[in-house]
């Protein structure tokens, strides 16, 4: 799989790189050039929707170990680096995040139960407003548009079923059942791990009966956060010299959103970004070197915000590392002792 997306990664950046080329390079640098530090401006924005997903994502934790506000902001910072900067088909970030709310005194049952459900509710609300921009298209129809439309139409109608067999699945006790299969496959050795699976799918159903909180995940947090990261694609464009409305904005986002996430397999989306700006940005009227100028300002945002997100991780893994050394030298060094003065 590691290897899988590290070739899966070249072959992005190979048609990155050839898309631009095929784009009039000079027109794209040219764009980028205009725009300036405006485009910082608009990277920097990212925080933004990423308050509002730590905000939603905090409301389906219950407990007195619930993490602060800011304590979320960093880790949807960290999940967000794993999921779009490493070959992790966009899990690895889930996987972090579990790992560190753990550390932070977050029972596991409700740390997994509300990363499932977290998971659960953004696709949901990625469909809907996918379905929103692909209604946009067939209003403002011409047969390039019309053509493209009917590509995600029946994406959306692929994917729904299966969005809603998950959905199912997971109140009729999904972790448990595996368990205790996997528990006689292997004549009883994972007994203990049955009543862990247990705790996990009590937890998921809790957070689905809360349904306040899950009605305002879904129509306010997840609305407020695509109109929040559709401002930077608005903020872009501005800078990019090109006028949008914000309606336009909402579209582009939600159907490179869907693109992006139907190639969870290449990291970063290297090459299905760009192509997906230049086929929807072009049924909107946008030039293909505007296009390949707005994926490239995208990209100014990964490398300022989720780069550094990397390094976060790294930081706080190490600086978890180091007591558990220092714990363990100590308990050498006390059983040397205590050995010391028994002879």
């Amino acid at each position: 799989m590691k290897h899988l997306g590290r070739v899966a990664a070249l072959a992005g950046l190979l048609v990155s790189l050839w898309l631009v080329w095929q784009g009039n390079p000079g027109a794209v640098l040219g764009a980028l050039r205009t725009a300036g530090a405006g485009l910082l401006l608009a990277a920097i924005a990212h925080v933004l929707p990423m308050l509002a997903n730590a905000a939603d994502w905090r409301s389906l934790i219950r407990g007195a170990n619930r993490p602060s506000l800011a304590a979320m902001l960093h880790l949807v910072w960290v999940r967000e680096s794993v999921n779009c900067m490493l070959p992790v088909a966009r899990v690895g970030g889930e996987v972090v995040s579990f790992r560190i709310l753990k550390r932070w005194g977050v029972r596991p049952s409700t740390a997994v139960g509300s990363i499932i459900v977290d998971m659960q509710l953004t696709v949901i609300s990625q469909l809907l407003f996918t379905m929103v921009g692909i209604g946009f298209l067939f209003a403002h129809a011409h047969s390039d548009t019309l053509r493209l439309a009917g590509q995600l139409a029946w994406g959306v109608v692929v994917l729904t079923p299966l969005l809603l067999l998950f959905a199912l699945v997971q109140h009729a006790n999904p972790f448990e059942r595996i368990t205790r299969v996997l528990n006689r496959m292997t004549s009883g050795k994972l007994a203990a791990l049955v009543g862990q699976s247990a705790q996990i799918d009590q937890a998921i159903k809790l957070i689905w009966r809360r349904r306040g909180v899950v009605l305002r995940y879904l129509f306010f947090w997840q609305p407020l956060q695509c109109f929040l990261t559709s401002l930077e694609i608005w903020l872009a464009l501005h800078f990019l010299g090109v006028q949008i409305t914000l309606v336009e904005a909402v579209v582009i986002e939600s159907l490179i959103q869907a693109v992006s996430s139907a190639a969870f397999f290449v990291p970063g989306g290297l090459g299905v970004q760009e192509g997906g700006f230049i086929l929807i940005g072009g049924a909107l009227g946008l030039d293909p070197s505007i296009c390949l100028a707005l994926a490239g300002a995208r990209r100014i945002r990964d490398l300022l915000i989720f780069v550094p997100g990397l390094f976060a991780w790294q930081f706080a893994e190490s600086s978890t590392r180091a007591p558990r050394r220092a714990e363990l030298s100590e308990l050498a060094e006390q059983g040397s002792v205590r050995e010391a003065s028994q002879r």
